[in-house]
């Protein structure tokens, strides 16, 4: 039977998505890069257990894709906190590393540019 009716809720779901405007779906996905990178650079609760420093590399480089990409299409509003929290993020990055990246070599600054 749920072959030939679809699901209401994925129906409802995708009813839903086609409602959001693209800068919201921008900025809620950088907005869920930042607080997971927040966490593996450990700025969250219990940094001894959550650090990774391998996995902030990865979501700061990808956000700082998406900021850069983003920013001419959602205007200076959003990107302007947007960036603001990369980089915040991205000297946290080389705050809580042992061994530091050069200046302009960190997750992200060959999308941003030097960070210091």
């Amino acid at each position: 039977m749920s072959d030939v009716y679809p699901d209401t809720e994925s129906t409802d779901a995708a009813r839903d998505i086609a409602d959001v405007q693209a800068v919201e779906v921008i900025t809620t996905t950088a907005v869920h890069l930042m607080s997971a990178a927040a966490v593996k650079v450990g700025l969250a609760d219990d940094p001894e257990h959550q650090l990774d420093l391998d996995e902030a590399r990865k979501l700061i480089i990808a956000l700082a894709g998406l900021v850069t990409a983003g920013a001419p299409e959602i205007g200076d509003m959003h990107a302007r906190s947007l960036r603001d929290g990369l980089r915040s993020l991205q000297l946290a990055f080389r705050e809580a590393s042992p061994f530091p990246d050069a200046i302009g070599q960190g997750p992200g600054e060959k999308l941003t540019g030097p960070v210091n």
